[in-house]
């Protein structure tokens, strides 16, 4: 995904230079006491029931470091709100005018997670589908980019899984008519993306809450994209 600041397209549509920044954040369960925190308690307690929720996570095949949540706005950790809607529960919605994305747990609640979004004409809006699931996918540049970037030829073959790989820890790739649209909810390790506007049309989501949402969504889970 084109990211701003000079960061390089895992599809292919960038020109810019290949950086580990780039692999980390390139590619296209609820916090219900926070809801209550923020009017009752104080920042240092909301801070701490973040820091259980952005831990790090040594089980992992490729153990994941604690998100460094100071550079995330609170208002984008994951939690349980009211969100009224029709669709059915286990629906995605992802809302890039406000950097959310909302798994719908039926009777009029969700789960919120913060994210970051499509850059300036690059957003979309649509149905989609969850087409596939990968954990610690490899990645492989197209050939466009080899073409533009040598240096990423390397991995011509597929950049395994791993920390630096951009497909990250957990992938829902999205399918719309049978056919995968290169739009990706993915992993990101870069807290400072969310609540953003920085990929070419791919949604990420801090590794924590990517690897929660994943658990929770099957193949063929509707995807709903809204207008931004």
């Amino acid at each position: 995904m084109i990211m701003d600041g000079g960061i390089i397209d895992p599809l292919g549509h960038g020109t810019r230079p290949l950086t580990r920044r780039s692999f980390l954040a390139g590619s296209a369960a609820g916090l219900s006491a926070l809801g209550l925190a923020g009017c009752a308690t104080s920042d240092g307690l909301i801070l701490a029931e973040a820091a259980k929720i952005y831990g790090p996570m040594p089980d992992e095949k490729f153990p994941i470091p604690a998100a460094d949540i100071s550079k995330v706005d609170p208002k984008y950790y994951r939690r349980t709100v009211r969100y009224d809607t029709k669709e059915a529960p286990g629906t995605i919605v992802v809302d890039p005018g406000n950097f959310y994305v909302y798994r719908i747990e039926g009777d009029g609640s969700a789960t919120r997670y913060g994210a970051n979004v499509g850059r300036d004409g690059f957003l979309w809006s649509g149905d989609a589908y969850v087409g596939r699931k990968s954990e610690w996918a490899t990645w492989t540049p197209p050939k466009e980019m080899i073409r533009r970037q040598p240096e990423a030829a390397k991995y011509a073959r597929g950049m395994p899984g791993g920390l630096d790989n951009p497909l990250g820890a957990r992938t829902l790739h999205l399918y719309q008519n049978g056919a995968y649209t290169l739009y990706t909810i993915y992993a990101s390790s870069e807290p400072d993306t969310i609540g953003t506007g920085i990929t070419s049309g791919c949604v990420g989501l801090l590794s924590q809450d990517m690897i929660h949402l994943y658990s929770r969504t099957p193949v063929k889970t509707k995807v709903v994209i809204l207008p931004a």
